[in-house]
């Protein structure tokens, strides 16, 4: 009987830690999303040829919106990418 408890408070914080993981997950792959998704209608838009390179894309991926942003501003002046 006591084993029974035990499994049961043990998924309930499982469950617990699984949400707030989530919830925490669920804005970085949005901010991740939305990065890649500006850099491609930047890049097609304003025909700024920049290549989608693996160091350009892991930016973008990574820091998101920011890192997008950051991509477009080293190659417009021609420090990066």
């Amino acid at each position: 009987m006591a084993l029974e408890i035990l499994f049961v408070i043990l998924a309930i914080i499982g469950v617990i830690i699984a949400y707030y993981f989530l919830k925490a997950a669920t804005h970085l792959i949005i901010n991740t999303v939305l990065g890649l998704i500006i850099f491609f209608i930047a890049n097609a838009v304003f025909n700024l040829n920049i290549a989608y390179s693996i160091p350009a894309l892991l930016v973008c991926a990574f820091a998101g919106i920011p890192g997008a942003i950051i991509v477009i501003l080293l190659h417009i002046y021609g420090v990066g990418f």
